[in-house]
């Protein structure tokens, strides 16, 4: 059992949580206002941290204490069967079993969590990144353009892994040893030279929050507007399309503005929401610029799309991708993604009665998005850019209609337990070892 202490800690935890949603949901009038709430935020995010980190020391404590050490020969074989049984019904799996060495590449970029462009530097392919220190999805603007686009300078499984990391990261958190396709998440951050430090000790800069988050149509995913107008020299009536799509990427940034946390969700329902601002202000940008961006691109001549095109990232073969037999891999079961959590959900909190109706509820409402993902296949790669952009906003639908599935049977079986079966589900990563 967790001491009285612990169930305590995760009651004050909670408090604290919701104090710092009741300050980022003010709008305060006045500079003068702003800097005090600014203030107000910044001291209950240290509380919110301090808490936070204590609860996961003391966790780890007490199973150490409490467990009896298994050999090294039950944990390798633990460890693989769990590794097996993360890999196994996913929507990735089979990019996943593509041992090639565009595969390896894609692994690089996305434990480094480079940006596109970043990763285009390497002559490795862009990959989905899930998470930037508290920031799901950070380069989520520059992916719009750069995969509506380039798509050949993507990993092909990009819409895979962002289903299986979306879901995942309900359950687990970023940093789940079933998690078999892991990205920089909430508790790693990339440093220079290529390691990566624990959130313990340290955090993604202010500055870089504030690039992705306040203005993210300046620096590394600002979208290349001016190099677009030298390289198509647009007539009069293309130059008035260019810039109302000047105006709706300007206006897309504005979305992102309010949809980043500045401190981390540990909790199940908290990463949910989290994910869902930004899932939500991705599928509005979506929406803002998919009018003006198709009108631009269809002005264009043959000759005028050849010199747009030949913009690209130089990352090797230029061909779209091979475009997938319709539906592979997407109808298949998914019990990565649907059974594993909830069995060990199941196993660690020892659910009962209203709890355990309750976890049945939210298993069956997890089963039912994981199908609308599936209705929304990832696997294949629409032939033109109007086509992946469209593709991208009926994908984003689903990811969001899945959540809104999952959130109120996710908050209903959250509202069953007590403090102490809590503080084990937000850190069943660590707790529910294999």
């Amino acid at each position: 059992m967790l001491s009285r202490q612990t169930a305590e800690r995760q009651t004050r935890i909670d408090r604290l949580q919701q104090r710092v949603q009741q300050l980022q949901s003010q709008k305060p009038e006045g500079a003068r206002a702003q800097r005090e709430q600014q203030r107000m935020l910044q001291t209950q995010n240290r509380l919110l941290q301090r808490e936070q980190r204590t609860q996961q020391t003391d966790l780890a404590r007490q199973q150490r204490l409490g467990l009896q050490a298994p050999t090294a020969a039950a944990t390798a074989t633990a460890a693989a069967a769990a590794a097996r049984a993360a890999e196994r019904g996913r929507f990735a799996e089979r990019f996943r079993e593509q041992a090639s060495a565009q595969t390896q590449a894609a692994l690089v970029a996305r434990q480094s969590g480079w940006a596109p462009r970043q990763a285009w530097r390497h002559r490795h392919p862009a990959v989905f990144v899930a998470w930037l220190g508290p920031v799901f999805w950070p380069y989520a603007y520059s992916d719009i353009f750069d995969y509506t686009f380039w798509s050949y300078a993507y990993e092909p499984g990009y819409w895979a892994y962002a289903y299986d990391d979306f879901v995942d990261t309900v359950f687990w958190g970023g940093d789940s040893p079933y998690a078999a396709y892991a990205s920089i998440n909430p508790y790693d951050y990339p440093q220079a030279g290529g390691g990566s430090r624990a959130r313990q000790r340290a955090s993604v800069s202010p500055q870089t929050l504030q690039q992705l988050c306040g203005t993210p149509d300046k620096g590394v995913t600002a979208w290349p507007l001016a190099d677009i107008a030298r390289a198509v020299r647009p007539t009069p009536e293309q130059r008035a399309l260019l810039d109302q799509l000047k105006t709706a990427a300007a206006n897309a940034a504005g979305v992102f503005k309010d949809s980043c946390a500045d401190t981390y969700a540990l909790t199940p329902p908290g990463r949910l929401r989290a994910m869902m601002n930004r899932v939500s202000a991705t599928l509005e940008a979506v929406k803002i610029v998919r009018p003006a961006l198709e009108n631009f691109y269809n002005s264009l001549s043959d000759e005028q799309q050849a010199r747009f095109n030949a913009l690209g990232p130089n990352v090797g073969d230029r061909s779209p991708p091979q475009q997938q037999a319709s539906g592979e891999g997407c109808g298949d079961p998914k019990s990565g993604l649907t059974q594993l959590p909830i069995q060990r959900i199941e196993a660690v909190l020892h659910a009962a009665g209203k709890q355990k109706e309750a976890l049945d509820r939210l298993s069956e409402a997890t089963a039912k998005g994981v199908e609308g993902l599936q209705a929304a296949c990832p696997n294949d790669v629409p032939l033109t850019p109007v086509g992946r952009l469209e593709a991208m906003q009926r994908r984003l639908e689903a990811m969001l209609a899945a959540a809104k599935l999952v959130e109120p049977a996710l908050d209903e079986f959250y509202a069953t337990l007590s403090s102490e079966q809590k503080a084990r589900f937000n850190t069943l990563q660590q707790i529910a070892g294999p």
